[in-house]
């Protein structure tokens, strides 16, 4: 069963995170397979830029705790998508949480409908934001990431455009993204690699400096004890044993 579902319209290639039953939770072979899909998108000429959307209600849901990728494949596939040279742009109408929020600051534009929620859940499940802060820290702004890293808290598409999570939102995510693919399919493939580069030198900076020891933080903390407990707590649908 593919889990990446895929179509092509005047060269854009758009890219569906398409497991909706787990909620698109990002599993060893959800990312595999995104990995697998932008490969063949940077090396097709015929694609001018990707679009990176979802089936069901939720955009992607964070890590598969049942089936949780290597340690360092989600910092790979951010790593693969700043380096794309073709622009990719997010179209969410749905939920994102987690390691979600990771795929979403890492593409280039990104455009969220007023149905779409966001929440940095880590802190809830005793780990961190650890590998997608390499995307998500350049992007956003410092204070208002403090918060929502530190508590979870849920916040809508306006703040998260407020914040530069999102580039754009509205009512209608494809009347926001309209005149944007125009633009794209407009621009000259030479440009929009070269420009790319320009605009990702910094997040690659990032990953060069702290991928290593971003990603070892966050196999440490999800083999703990307190990550073990938020998990089990997670999926029985109840408290934490530390919440007050």
């Amino acid at each position: 069963m593919t889990l990446i579902g895929r179509t092509r319209e005047r060269g854009i290639e758009t890219l569906s995170l398409d497991s909706a039953d787990t909620r698109n939770a990002l599993s060893a072979a959800l990312v595999g397979g995104l990995a697998e899909a932008l490969t063949e998108c940077g090396k097709d000429p015929d694609v001018r830029a990707v679009v990176l959307t979802h089936s069901g209600n939720t955009f992607c849901a964070g890590a598969d705790l049942r089936d949780p990728p290597p340690a360092d494949s989600l910092g790979h596939l951010l790593r693969q998508m700043a380096e794309l040279p073709k622009p990719i742009v997010a179209r969410v109408t749905g939920h994102v949480r987690a390691g979600g929020l990771g795929l979403l600051a890492g593409c280039d534009i990104s455009a969220g409908s007023a149905a779409s929620s966001f929440a940095f859940t880590e802190v809830r499940i005793g780990v961190a934001p650890a590998v997608i802060s390499l995307s998500v820290l350049p992007r956003t702004d410092p204070r208002a990431v403090a918060r929502y890293y530190l508590t979870g808290e849920r916040f809508d598409a306006a703040e998260a455009a407020r914040i530069g999570l999102l580039t754009a939102a509205g009512d209608d995510v494809d009347a926001v993204l309209e005149p944007v693919l125009d633009g794209l399919r407009r621009s000259s493939p030479q440009a929009l690699a070269e420009t790319k580069r320009l605009l990702t030198a910094r997040v690659l900076e990032t990953f060069d400096r702290d991928a290593a020891e971003l990603t070892a933080l966050s196999a440490r903390l999800f083999t703990s004890a307190q990550a073990r407990e938020g998990m089990t707590a997670f999926l029985e649908r109840r408290d934490a044993a530390w919440v007050v």
